[in-house]
């Protein structure tokens, strides 16, 4: 592999603009798939097996399967939907059990790998605009003991849960879909409360996690983005001693925009990212992956981190997607 496969395959797009087919042919990360790539059963698992026909590689083939408001499936269920995650919590565990498990056997039969879940965000603030039901409770306990059952249900049926979104976004008052928010409480409010449920997942040998893109002052004075911040992946790594793969929150997200993508990029991927969500494929993003190879053959430090980054990647696919 060469330094421009290695930065392919720490990317996941969407099938948007169609530059997926392309990208295809170099040892790409994976795809995400969202509610307009799904019209129907046979479609859908038409697409999924048509991508894995062309790849040259095996692939994450992911998707935001929560339940409730972020459900991907909802033009083939008729109506129906999987309750969100507070709500089929509050139904309680066996509930709870008994829907994962549903949601873990459609994404099987569709040929999925990769779920985006849980949110095992702690939404301690009722004004939050994008977490709310998102998220099992306000009370970090119970996200714990939800999360536990979620993600053992995850494992026990062939799909990679990824956790989200850390170091924890519940008691945000932005939608980092359209601006960067703040978190500006204590380290020590913050890891007996929001850090809490990663510790606990990290514990239970959960193998990814999704950085948010959301400025925590208890990690960085300067205004930066957690899944760009060294200080706050840092942590993950060191603190709670986390050996898995570190993705971001889609890259497209105002919460990130101060930054070019090229600049994102190169900052995650010191900082400790090893994985970047592209909703789409655009000649911009091609142009970045080219320019990281680029800059890594000059800067030993960027090229390390890719090779690590490769390296995990490679170790998650070769145990999961056999």
């Amino acid at each position: 592999m060469d330094i421009k496969d290695k930065v392919y395959s720490m990317f996941i797009i969407g099938t948007d603009g169609g530059g997926y087919e392309k990208a295809l042919s170099y040892p790409l990360g994976g795809i995400i798939f969202f509610t307009h790539d799904i019209q129907t059963k046979e479609q859908f698992q038409k697409l999924v097996s048509d991508i894995n026909a062309k790849a040259s590689f095996p692939l994450f083939l992911s998707i935001d399967q929560e339940g409730g408001r972020v459900e991907r499936t909802e033009n083939i269920h008729n109506g129906k939907k999987y309750l969100s995650a507070r709500f089929a919590y509050e139904k309680g565990e066996d509930f709870l059990r008994r829907q994962t498990k549903e949601i873990t056997l459609e994404l099987k039969s569709f040929g999925l790998n990769l779920n985006f879940a849980p949110c095992i965000d702690v939404n301690t603030n009722p004004k939050n605009p994008i977490i709310g039901e998102r998220s099992f409770s306000d009370n970090p306990q119970e996200v714990i003991d939800a999360q536990t059952i979620v993600i053992k249900e995850y494992q026990a049926n062939g799909i990679i849960p990824c956790v989200k979104h850390y170091p924890g976004h519940g008691d945000a008052d932005k939608d980092s879909h359209l601006s960067l928010p703040q978190i500006d409480l204590p380290l020590q409010e913050m890891e007996k409360v929001h850090i809490a449920p990663f510790k606990k997942a990290v514990d239970d040998g959960i193998e990814m996690i999704m950085a948010a893109h959301l400025h925590c002052t208890c990690f960085d004075s300067e205004i930066i983005p957690s899944s760009l911040s060294k200080n706050a992946l840092s942590y993950l790594r060191n603190n709670l001693n986390y050996k898995g793969i570190i993705i971001s929150d889609d890259m497209i997200m105002k919460g990130v925009s101060a930054y070019g993508s090229l600049e994102a990029c190169v900052k995650g991927i010191k900082a400790g990212l090893n994985m970047f969500i592209y909703r789409n494929l655009t000649p911009e993003t091609i142009s970045v992956i080219e320019k990281i190879a680029s800059l890594a053959m000059e800067d030993q430090e960027l090229r390390n981190c890719i090779e690590h980054s490769y390296s995990l990647i490679t170790n998650l696919k070769n145990r999961a997607l056999q």
